[in-house]
């Protein structure tokens, strides 16, 4: 007999060898009382469907769709059900699950003779996909050597799944049907297709959009939002992938085995400088403008989007226009630690719009803009106060001034200064590559590690601890920053093509550190088992002015 403890509760029954997930939930349920359906479970920290059986004794805990390993489970099944859908209704078809976008997951969907999706496509889609739950259909999960998975994709025309599985290294492979649809994922499934209660399905630009729950609640659909600006860079980078011929893991690897990674490196900066030139020289015609010119700009994003790496090759771009561009950084308006709000846990909440002095940075900027000489302030991070060291600050007719900081699209940030021209720039990771045209990598975990690599090389942070806090860092990032993503003049995206790649080196290594005991690990299993997916390169290639260099060293810029 095993014996399974249910860390949920802390409760340790026994089951026989081979005893099912569902089953072992089964005997818990009535004193877990979770308050929306169990989707997924750990097994000692690492994730698993509710299909897995149990050989040993586990440590187990069940999850709904509110953790994020669950909501993941949620969203991959989803994800199937669509597929099966479009190959059922349209033979011949394409699904393209591309990127998160408007609290759902954007889909690229080219039927076979390229005729316009229309809206009653969508609703005969739609259609299907109840049906297919209705009928509470089975997810199957068959374990074969990767060449016997290779050669079913192979006789499907997969050929996104061919590449990711050559390359892949692994030498078994898992690949999961629906009926008689065949598909791969990397990660569990829920059992059947009747547990996906709560889903939407709309007609977006020339695709569509696959609605998901709300992660907070998962009873109700996530809140749609209109986000053109966000569509637009997105397609950018669609666009990016076509000029590099890249558009999956499996075309990445099979470049780096071609011996093409110096040029794709290469390739990838040029596109990114190109950006960011078409950018300084918007931001200098609208300087040159007789009335109410541009002396502002206003730069944020995300947690290790690159911002601080763009603004510096910005101002860079900005000198070469024949501007000169003084920085200047919201976080030296901090007020001091004492004053500073607090979160309900009794912690400083340094995200808060309310932890900046916006009056003093308003009356400075305002003076500044006037043409007045301005002592600024300089944060002291270790005593947590605003000091002033005589730094001052007096605005030529050739200087733009560059604010930079988690607030600065915020408009309760200048909301004084409503007359001041501005240019807003917003800095993300928009990850710029799929493992398969089914398997996206969320725009999160390209900055989870980015971020976690950096904590780690500058002795911040270990692995477990940037992992512990990251849920707290994107919420703060939805109430904050997220909001006012769209109100951008314009979006840069600071991911590149091959940087998994290239992070993969520094990543292993660093996530190994994360014990398999914490609950930590199983988001670093995760991110361990997804970027295992990409061959390793060496950072050597990258140039010293990448963004790249913020987050794995080497940088020529001074932080």
């Amino acid at each position: 007999m095993l014996q399974i403890r249910c860390k949920n509760i802390n409760i340790t029954k026994s089951f026989l060898e081979g005893t099912s997930l569902l089953d072992v939930y089964q005997a818990f349920a009535e004193e877990i009382k979770l308050p929306y359906p169990v989707v997924a479970a750990k097994v000692n920290n690492t994730a698993q469907g509710l299909k897995f059986r149990l050989f040993q004794n586990r440590d187990v805990e069940f999850l709904d769709a509110r953790e994020g390993a669950g909501f993941l489970v949620y969203v991959r099944s989803l994800c199937f059900v669509l597929y099966k859908a479009t190959s059922d209704l349209f033979p011949g078809s394409k699904l393209f699950i591309e990127h998160s976008l408007s609290r759902g997951y954007y889909c690229n969907f080219k039927k076979r003779g390229n005729e316009i999706l229309t809206q009653e496509d969508v609703e005969r889609i739609r259609v299907r996909m109840q049906e297919i739950i209705n009928l509470d259909m089975p997810f199957r999960r068959t374990e074969a050597t990767t060449e016997e998975a290779i050669r079913v994709f192979k006789e499907r025309g997969f050929s996104d799944k061919v590449k990711l599985l050559e390359t892949s290294g692994q030498i078994y492979s898992d690949y999961y049907t629906l009926g008689d649809t065949v598909d791969y994922y990397y990660g569990p499934l829920v059992p059947s297709a009747g547990y996906l209660k709560v889903w939407g399905l709309e007609l977006l630009n020339d695709g569509m959009l696959l609605r998901v729950p709300d992660s907070r609640n998962p009873s109700k659909l996530g809140e749609m939002r209109d986000m053109p600006r966000t569509f637009e860079v997105f397609a950018e980078k669609v666009r990016w992938d076509i000029i590099m011929r890249l558009s999956n893991a499996g075309d990445v690897n099979k470049a780096i085995l071609k011996g093409y990674a110096s040029e794709l490196i290469q390739v990838s900066e040029a596109l990114q400088e190109k950006k960011i030139v078409q950018i300084a020289e918007e931001i200098d015609r609208k300087f040159r403008v007789p009335e109410n010119p541009v002396r502002v700009v206003l730069i944020t994003g995300p947690s290790s989007s690159g911002k601080t790496t763009f603004t510096k090759r910005l101002s860079v771009q900005l000198l070469a226009c024949g501007l000169r561009p003084i920085s200047f950084s919201t976080d030296d308006y901090f007020v001091n630690r004492v004053d500073t709000p607090l979160l309900p846990n009794g912690q400083y909440d340094f995200d808060n719009i309310k932890a900046v002095d916006c009056a003093l940075l308003e009356n400075h900027l305002g003076r500044l803009i006037a043409g007045e000489r301005v002592e600024v302030p300089e944060y002291n991070f270790v005593t947590g106060k605003r000091e002033f060291n005589g730094k001052k600050l007096k605005l030529q007719s050739d200087n733009v001034l560059i604010i930079e900081g988690i607030h600065a699209l915020n408009p309760l940030l200048l909301e004084n200064l409503p007359g001041i021209a501005t240019y807003k720039v917003f800095v993300s990771a928009l990850t710029s590559i799929s493992l398969d045209d089914h398997n996206w990598i969320p725009t999160r975990d390209n900055r989870l590690l980015r971020r976690i690599i950096r904590d780690y090389n500058k002795g911040a942070y270990s692995a477990r601890e940037t992992i512990s806090m990251w849920p707290n860092v994107c919420e703060a990032e939805e109430k904050w920053i997220l909001p006012f993503q769209e109100t951008a003049d314009v979006m840069f995206n600071s991911a590149l093509n091959i940087e998994f790649a290239v992070l993969r080196n520094n990543a292993e290594v660093i996530l190994s550190t994360v014990p398999k005991n914490c609950p930590e690990y199983t988001e670093a299993h995760r991110l361990q088992k997804f970027i295992h997916y990409f061959l390793p390169v060496s950072d050597k290639e990258i140039p010293p002015t990448s963004i790249m260099r913020e987050f794995v060293g080497g940088s020529s810029f001074k932080y």
